[in-house]
């Protein structure tokens, strides 16, 4: 079997979920025996050999270049040679440091434009794509990264004669955060595509059930499959509380809910027996998020409370492991929740417990894991209390943390979320030749 999968490059300046799941899953499949392989579009995914092609490939939909072309239409009447400059490696990680880099707004015409696929402004980048993949070999398998990619399905399935599965995760964040009028384009040409694609994998029934809605699509044309990972061989986290350490992982943004954190910490400092807490936040950041998190840190200095805060930049697989182990308690309170949030099983993989609000994904993984403690996000203080529940009592911790390591490793590993693809893979294209 052979498969393609499609992955949108984050630019690689901060925690992306979606491309952790993508290159864990690629190189579960391979030690599988399924010839896999990604190629990124827009901006440069990942370099690690295990999962990209060993043969030279150009640079699909380079981020600047399409870019340009839907502002400026008359670009395409040049040739093609004169341009490729744009699609340079350099420039394209220079484009990924940008501040607007992944920001939705002011991206409404060009996310519908890719949605349009053969007859969106990037009709000629889909065409280099299916030649290329045509010339290389044709997939019996392509794999979208996310439902913003569904413009591609159509012309791959014709002119390729292959399954198309799609993955579905946290697309509501970007389309909603779009114009009122750029988010219902959005969100009924998404419905027209999905018609285009053999089915769809969501990570959690909350958010299978959301998409369900948002496009119009049967229940049965989307397979819950949670998002899985490499179980910590080491020992769980002595998770000590001389001092208490609360953690933060993800984006450090304000729509993730560091903001909300940081002033439950400032109030969690005046209880008589967290006067010694500290704040440890991981997950980088883009330039859009810089101006938020000086703001954060010059109120944290105002208090005089910023040595007892850490932000730290660094966040690959080995930091994350040993940066989770100094934490007592992780807790990324998210307002409107996720599609599942990949930190929470790698903190109680390492045996960090769990405090999240009862939105989104949030509650399957806590209540099939036993973790941590959810809370009502509009209930003032609530956060504040549970948080308290767990930093002031850390044999309950120790409890929820030893319960949710071992659910992790029994039914959030990535072999098991790469043989469940694998099994639908097979069920699509044994109904694709029937």
């Amino acid at each position: 079997m052979k498969v393609i999968y499609l992955v949108p490059g984050s630019g690689g300046s901060f925690y992306c979920q979606n491309c952790l799941r993508d290159l864990a899953l690629i190189k579960a499949l391979r030690v599988q025996g399924v010839d896999a392989i990604s190629l990124p579009l827009y901006l440069p995914a990942t370099s690690d050999p295990e999962v990209t092609s060993p043969a030279p490939t150009p640079v699909f939909y380079g981020a600047i270049r399409i870019y340009l072309e839907q502002l400026y239409p008359w670009l395409k009447r040049f040739p093609q040679s004169m341009l490729a400059w744009l699609d340079s490696p350099f420039l394209l990680k220079w484009a990924a440091k940008r501040a607007g880099s992944t920001r939705a707004r002011g991206l409404e015409d060009m996310t519908i434009s890719m949605l349009r696929g053969e007859s969106g402004q990037q009709a000629s980048e889909l065409d280099t794509l299916v030649q290329w993949l045509e010339k290389e070999g044709k997939p019996d398998i392509v794999h979208l990264s996310n439902g913003l990619l569904l413009g591609l399905a159509r012309q791959l399935k014709q002119r390729l004669n292959c399954v198309v599965v799609c993955s579905l995760q946290d697309e509501d964040q970007w389309i909603d955060a779009q114009s009122p009028h750029g988010a219902a384009a959005t969100w009924r040409l998404m419905s027209e595509r999905a018609l285009d694609a053999n089915g769809f994998i969501a990570p959690s029934r909350y958010y299978a059930r959301l998409m369900e809605d948002r496009l119009k699509l049967k229940s049965d044309r989307i397979e819950v499959i949670p998002i899985g990972i490499d179980p910590d061989p080491d020992p769980p986290a002595p998770l000590l509380f001389n001092p208490p350490v609360l953690g933060y992982l993800s984006r450090m943004c304000e729509s993730l809910g560091l903001g909300i954190l940081v002033d439950a910490f400032i109030r969690l400092k005046q209880h008589p027996r967290l006067h010694d807490l500290k704040l440890k936040a991981m997950g980088g950041f883009t330039p859009d998020d810089r101006p938020f998190l000086n703001r954060l840190k010059q109120r944290l200095s105002e208090l005089n409370l910023a040595h007892d805060v850490e932000f730290s930049l660094a966040y690959e697989p080995s930091q994350r492991r040993a940066w989770l182990r100094q934490l007592s308690v992780l807790s990324v309170p998210i307002p409107r929740g996720e599609a599942f949030g990949a930190f929470q099983i790698e903190a109680l993989a390492a045996g960090i417990p769990l405090v999240q609000p009862r939105v989104g994904a949030f509650p399957e993984v806590i209540e099939t894991t036993g973790g941590g403690l959810l809370y009502d996000p509009d209930r003032p203080q609530a956060l504040d209390e549970a948080l308290v529940k767990l930093l002031t009592h850390p044999d309950r911790a120790r409890q929820l943390a030893s319960a949710g390591r071992h659910a992790v490793r029994e039914q959030y590993t990535v072999q098991r979320m790469s043989r469940q693809v694998e099994e639908v893979y097979r069920r699509m294209l044994s109904r694709a030749q029937h």
